[in-house]
């Protein structure tokens, strides 16, 4: 018997190869090549006719006006509003609220368009008993299968304005050889769903596995042909979740929605700021920061622990803010604002469980650490911004005027920022050049912590 033609996929980038290779040629991962079957094709591939040319300026661009999902703070992530035709991968751990989050949104859609939910992990008869504890499951058509042809077949049938797939990795192909999940069936899958959702015009979300890292499952290449990659962020044991946009084609990255898990579902946030500013800031190493997501000023609590440390090299240790920002941090502190920290461990965590990645928390982070090793209190009242130079200087922040203003409206009376800030309304600008300035004018010395 003739051996099965079979060929050698990257599962990081979908690079093919005839042999097996210890490292990827394309993205030079090793031990990433597995092995899968080719498909069999039957005869000549028949000449592909050609098609006459479009000119973009008589396109009709009224075709792809945004779909309202009904989710408030979806629609801000994805840019508006959900684009017709287009394919939306969302990702997050198990658990988090994916098919939550798309069950809601497939309900209030269902009220003025057809739907369908495509659910490979669970029977119909689950998705209804969570669809009930939801408020109702509306008017939403759903297919229990995992075979890719029927799901192309019925979806073709229907023509639904909004499709979502639970999820892409339970999909197969009956003519690839490998199992459902493998670099083939998901490369495979998207490609096909691909197809559809612009050729019958199917707005279509995929719901996506991530490995431990948090990465999507399967091919790199299933980032690359999607339109927008949904990231929905969050601890299971907090009530709390976050959903930002890695890639957005039709709109900016820089969205953030907020979540509340409640007993009936998850509830946007209209106001985090009321949420993740107000904590216990009358402690020392507890600093309120005003940060920009896209077009949305939020305030946020950073919280910092400095201790001496027994070890030869002191940890940095940072949950919510990038590791390396914070060594750097650390280090201009040391250096330009006299706060040596050689032999001490240092802590920072963003409360709520926020990641925060804007230069513009930078004065943030410093002032908190200043206040945890000093052991004094940031004055009362007091929020700040601004991003920190190597020099131990200032330098602005975009959007001075928004996060003055959503300082403003939580009751804060003062903000310390960099030189050059506006001044707005009744809240007083202290401006600082450097960040020893910054450091003097925002610690209350007179108020250092009790014992």
């Amino acid at each position: 018997m003739a051996r099965a033609a079979v060929q050698h996929a990257c599962a990081e980038c979908g690079y093919t190869t005839g042999r097996w290779l210890g490292r990827c040629p394309a993205c030079g991962g090793w031990g990433t090549l597995v092995e899968e079957a080719l498909p069999a094709r039957n005869g000549a591939t028949p000449l592909a006719a050609a098609q006459p040319l479009l000119r973009l300026a008589e396109i009709d661009a009224a075709a792809a006006e945004r779909i309202p999902s009904g989710v408030p703070e979806l629609d801000r992530v994805l840019g508006g509003g959900l684009v017709p035709s287009s394919l939306v991968l969302v990702s997050g751990d198990p658990g988090i609220g994916k098919s939550t989050l798309l069950l809601m949104a497939l309900r209030e859609l269902s009220a003025s368009r057809p739907v369908v939910l495509v659910t490979g992990e669970e029977s119909a008869a689950q998705v209804k008993l969570r669809a009930d504890r939801l408020g109702g499951a509306g008017d939403v058509g759903i297919l229990a299968e995992t075979n890719l042809d029927v799901v192309c077949a019925t979806l073709e049938r229907e023509r639904p304005e909004v499709c979502v797939i639970d999820s892409v990795q339970t999909l197969y192909a009956p003519e690839l050889g490998s199992a459902p999940g493998s670099v083939a069936q998901v490369r495979e899958a998207a490609g096909r769903l691909l197809r559809l959702a612009k050729e019958s015009g199917i707005a279509t979300f995929l719901v996506g596995h991530v490995t431990k890292d948090g990465s999507v499952a399967g091919p790199r290449v299933l980032e690359h042909l999607v339109d927008c990659v949904l990231a929905f962020e969050g601890d299971r044991y907090r009530a709390h979740r976050v959903l930002r946009a890695v890639k957005n084609r039709f709109g900016s990255t820089n969205e953030l929605g907020v979540f509340e898990m409640t007993g009936a579902g998850l509830v946007g946030v209209a106001d985090p700021s009321e949420l993740f500013g107000r904590g216990d800031v009358d402690q020392p190493g507890s600093v309120v920061v005003c940060a920009i997501e896209g077009t949305r000023p939020l305030l946020l609590e950073i919280q910092a622990l400095v201790a001496p440390t027994d070890l030869a090299m002191p940890r940095r240790v940072g949950t919510g803010v990038d590791p390396k920002r914070l060594a750097m941090i650390v280090a201009v502190l040391g250096r330009h604002a006299g706060i040596g920290l050689g032999q001490a461990d240092v802590f920072v965590n963003v409360a709520g469980g926020v990641r925060i990645d804007e230069p513009g928390a930078d004065l943030g982070i410093a002032l908190a650490i200043a206040s945890a090793s000093r052991r004094a209190r940031v004055r009362a009242g007091v929020a700040c911004f601004g991003e920190i130079g190597l020099t131990g200087r200032l330098r602005p922040t975009s959007q001075a005027e928004r996060r003055l203003a959503e300082c403003a409206k939580l009751g804060l009376v003062e903000v310390v920022a960099p030189d050059g800030a506006a001044v707005h309304g009744k809240i007083r600008v202290t401006a600082a050049a450097t960040l020893r300035q910054a450091v003097a004018v925002a610690l209350d010395a007179s108020r250092p912590e009790d014992g």
